[in-house]
């Protein structure tokens, strides 16, 4: 990440100081580097309190050439430094500090201020700011604030704990200095945690020390027992102490150092940059948001909740059943779950060689069915022949429209799922059976050793099995049907497509009649235009047969939160404003 980490001070003689600074070096350190340890320090520095820790790739620390206060670089004078080192970090003639991350051959480089005249100028600004007028409410805590010529500034504000400081308090600031305004805002839940870890190891070390000093001389005591002085003259002979003698810790600037680097680190890799060829789909919008509501409820759920949930709480998580007697329908699309997470062997490998199995006529008429949004169930012994099945069906719907409940002992309603896998011996209502808004396929042990050439030579062989599909509601063989399914099978019969192009093709198909719904969702729900209107919108998106009517009204359902939350705000918009006139 190319930005500067900084530590900086008001001290009461000259203000706003910079203490200690680590940049990032992409190119080699100049001629002359030395490259000793620091005595004493390890590789690796973690700090408890803060749960911060050093990468392991990021190695021993050296001194870095041209950090000392006495080279040229610049720098506030000698005449502006306090006497008790309160405006220093390192002393005179510390050369500073060096973390080679041999991984990227980045260089982290800590001293008390940047060498470069211009990088200079933008700390010192920075410092200035965080410290005089950009500062929060109680003058402790994070603020933003920069521009395009100086550079933006995460800054968090915070005391240390002095018994010789006015106030028994000193004021200090931790900022973060980058250019890119967009990533520094999206790493600000990162820096505050990790900064206000390092602002709570160094306060609990100040802490401790002037706990210590109170109870050996309480200094109120004295000040109050002290005759009047003013201040101007007071205040020449209290010059600001050193952090290092604040906090009893000399090994300090090599922890900050190492603390500085990690967070350079860390922060850098923790965002990446993604090329995005246009919006989001409408099933990535789903899966973001069914992502959202999971992390929710795992974070809300603690052991006594578990144990107490209602039946109501879904039990079925990325495609996996949870032991429960009675299972609910799963939150997560994850068409290779079975295959990744399980480690099985795949039964159906696709739509085209489901397609082979069941035959033409029978797979048109599941594939209507799933299209229509009506029940598919699947009775079988073998739970993950079904579990390929649904992965394979499941691609021609939307995400939003799939509710699968993979296997299960006995049978659910259709507003449960309209995937739903049981055994063998579950009975299933007669209605159900006879119904036109539900399709049954049943596996059952092939009568002869081969229904259709084999398509695979291991034991999971599907030439064992024999697929029986029925519903109420048979689809004829000349029925036209909607017209994605046709576009579906004209696909999955090109012999010259392959499966990733047929797969490419079902999520072209699936986005070009989503968008249909969602003009249909604004004409009709928000818009609430009359029949008329409708069919005449219909007729112009293609789709006024009956069958593609029903299809879109399913596939309504399907719809992101997101996207139907912005198009009711757009629409309220100018009718409250109109109201209003």
């Amino acid at each position: 990440m190319n930005a500067i980490v900084a530590l900086c001070h008001f001290c009461e003689l000259h203000g706003p100081r910079t203490l200690f600074c680590t940049e990032v070096l992409h190119s080699p350190l100049p001629q002359g580097a030395g490259s000793g340890d620091i005595s004493g320090q390890n590789e690796q520095a973690e700090e408890e309190e803060g749960g911060i820790q050093m990468s392991s790739r990021i190695r021993s620390h050296s001194p870095a050439e041209g950090a000392s206060a006495d080279s040229s670089s610049p720098g506030p004078k000698k005449s502006d430094m306090c006497e008790a080192s309160g405006c220093r970090s390192l002393a005179g003639g510390h050369p500073g500090y060096v973390s080679h991350d041999k991984e990227t051959s980045i260089k982290y480089v800590s001293h008390q201020h940047p060498n470069h005249p211009q990088l200079f100028s933008i700390v010192r600004q920075a410092c200035v700011r965080s410290l005089s007028c950009e500062v929060c409410p109680g003058r402790e805590g994070p603020i933003f604030f920069g521009d395009e010529q100086h550079g933006f500034v995460f800054s968090h504000t915070f005391f240390i704990k002095d018994s010789l400081a006015r106030g028994f308090q000193r004021w200090y600031s931790i900022i973060t200095i980058m250019m890119d305004r967009i990533y520094l805002i999206n790493s600000w839940p990162f820096l505050l945690g990790k900064i206000r870890g390092i602002i709570d190891e160094l306060q609990g070390k100040a802490l401790k020390v002037f706990e210590a000093e109170q109870f050996g001389c309480p200094q109120r005591a004295q000040r109050m027992n002290t005759a009047f002085t003013p201040f101007l003259h007071q205040r020449n002979g209290n010059a600001a102490r050193s952090l290092t003698s604040l906090t009893n810790d000399e090994n300090l600037w090599a922890c900050l150092h190492t603390s500085f680097a990690w967070l350079l680190k860390a922060c850098g890799s923790r965002l990446t940059e993604k090329l995005l060829e246009g919006a989001p789909t409408e099933d990535t919008l789903v899966q973001m948001e069914k992502l959202a509501d999971l992390k929710e409820e795992s974070e809300g759920w603690d052991g006594s909740e578990e144990e107490e949930k209602p039946s109501s709480q879904p039990d079925v998580v990325e495609g996996r059943e949870l032991p429960k007697s009675s299972p609910e329908p799963s939150l997560m699309p994850d068409c290779n779950s079975w295959n990744v997470a399980h480690r099985r062997l795949s039964v159906f490998r696709s739509l085209r060689h489901m397609r082979q199995v069941l035959g033409a006529s029978a797979f048109r008429m599941l594939a209507w069915h799933v299209l229509m949004g009506n029940q598919v169930i699947w009775k079988a012994r073998d739970m993950d022949l079904v579990q390929s099945a649904f992965d394979v069906l499941r691609t021609m719907l939307p995400v939003g429209c799939v509710r699968i409940i993979p296997y299960s002992d006995q049978y659910e309603e259709a507003y449960r799922c309209n995937f739903l896998g049981l055994s063998p011996h579950v009975q299933i209502p007669p209605h159900i059976l006879s119904s036109e808004f539900a399709v049954l396929v049943e596996v059952r042990a092939a009568t002869r050793s081969s229904l259709y050439p084999t398509l695979f030579d291991d034991e999971q062989s599907l030439n064992k099995y024999e697929f029986v599909v029925t519903s109420g509601n048979p689809v004829a063989a000349d029925r036209v049907g909607p017209t994605i399914l046709n576009k579906i099978e004209a696909a999955l019969t090109n012999q010259n497509l392959s499966v990733d192009v047929v797969d490419q093709c079902l999520v072209c198909l699936k986005e070009e009649w989503m968008n249909k719904v969602k003009v249909l969702f604004k004409f009709t729900k928000v818009d609430s235009r009359p029949k008329e209107d409708t069919q005449k919108l219909l007729s112009i998106l293609g789709a006024a047969e009956e069958d593609n009517v029903k299809l879109l009204k399913f596939w309504m359902t399907g719809l992101s939160k997101t996207y139907k939350s912005h198009l009711m705000s757009t629409v309220r918009s100018p009718t409250s404003s109109e109201s209003r006139n």
